[in-house]
């Protein structure tokens, strides 16, 4: 298995060592071979070589079987018009066409999210559009000192190949809603922007490709609401590029925060795994982050490379290291003894 790294920026490179001390474990125990090369790229890279990402990068990110990314950006390195340079979204998601960005969102066994809810009962999936929406005007609005526009860009082919993918991903889940029932919960604005109402028209047209999967329509404003307060009720959700950007945090916060939250970036001829939070500089060699994000996004692409098994037993290591409390996070969800006892911790229950 061909993988890339990209170890990232502040405490990205910390993240990436622990998910791949857990993947040369999960590889011992599976029988499976594996090879690393590393891209060095995020604002670190730009600050040294005026680029983010290097020249011939996406061609071997393209022939790669998957790409493991730590989180990029440092808060000092700015553009002339003082906007975060070196970040690396947009170059990857647009350069590569990973069009769907998977966030699953699950609430573990010793983990206390937000909400009264317990293990178990909030288990489901954000796909987001990752293409196009409002943030296909990254860089791109019009603004002068007083007023400033950005558009919102939805297409029907942008919209349909998302939404099928996540009606494949529902009909593949093992978990449904907890009514047992296969779902996909299409949020939008319809009632408000005709951007909105085509990406509703496109999600009903799939749809009826897919008559073994119900279906629910929630504005975005509903969703947020119901997120909190009946997250057990959903399976796989699908929204457009921004929506998805908030909502899926706002799920984040119910599990325990964006440090217990993979995801996986995917397109036809390209994925790529990654934590769903910043680079967190500040905290940066002092052994506080959680590594459980990069583990679970690791998870993820093992899933994509076709080693369900060996994600499986990721995510069941994880989920064992939790519940019998060899992990023990702080209210902020640091680590309480250090980054690699996490790490540690997540190796050990692969043995059983």
């Amino acid at each position: 298995m061909e993988l890339v790294v990209i170890p990232g920026d502040g405490i990205g490179p910390e993240l990436v060592d622990s998910a791949l001390q857990v993947l040369e474990r999960v590889a011992a125990l599976d029988g499976f071979e594996y090879r690393i090369s590393t891209i060095d790229a995020g604002a670190g890279a730009y600050r040294s070589t005026g680029r983010a990402l290097p020249a011939d990068a996406l061609e071997r990110l393209r022939a790669a079987d998957g790409v493991l990314k730590g989180p990029v950006g440092l808060p000092d390195v700015r553009h002339p018009d003082g906007t975060e340079a070196g970040l690396l979204g947009g170059l990857l998601r647009l350069g590569l066409d990973t069009f769907a960005n998977v966030r699953p969102v699950r609430l573990l066994p010793g983990i206390t999210g937000a909400t009264r809810h317990r293990a178990g009962q909030i288990d489901y999936v954000v796909v987001r559009e990752n293409t196009e929406g409002l943030y296909v005007s990254r860089g791109a609005g019009a603004a002068t000192p007083h007023a400033a526009a950005d558009q919102l860009m939805i297409t029907r082919v942008g919209t349909e190949r998302v939404v099928r993918y996540a009606f494949d991903l529902a009909r593949k889940r093992s978990d449904a809603a907890a009514d047992g029932v296969r779902r996909v919960t299409c949020v939008d604005k319809s009632n408000v922007l005709r951007s909105y109402a085509l990406f509703r028209r496109v999600f009903d047209e799939v749809a009826a490709d897919y008559p073994d999967v119900e279906t629910e329509h929630l504005y975005a404003d509903a969703a947020a609401h119901d997120l909190v307060a009946r997250p057990q009720c959903f399976d796989v959700l699908v929204m457009e590029n921004f929506l998805g950007d908030v909502l899926s945090d706002l799920g984040a916060a119910t599990v325990g925060g964006l440090g217990m939250c993979g995801s996986l970036n995917v397109g036809v001829e390209a994925a790529y795994a990654e934590p769903v939070h910043g680079s967190a500089p500040d905290i940066a060699g002092q052994a506080l982050a959680n590594p459980l994000s990069q583990i679970l996004s690791l998870a993820l692409l093992l899933d994509h490379a076709s080693r369900p098994a060996a994600g499986e037993r990721v995510r069941g290591s994880v989920e064992s290291a939790l519940s019998r409390g060899d992990i023990e996070l702080s209210e902020r969800g640091q680590p309480v003894h250090g980054t690699q006892s996490v790490t540690a911790a997540v190796c050990e229950n692969l043995r059983s």
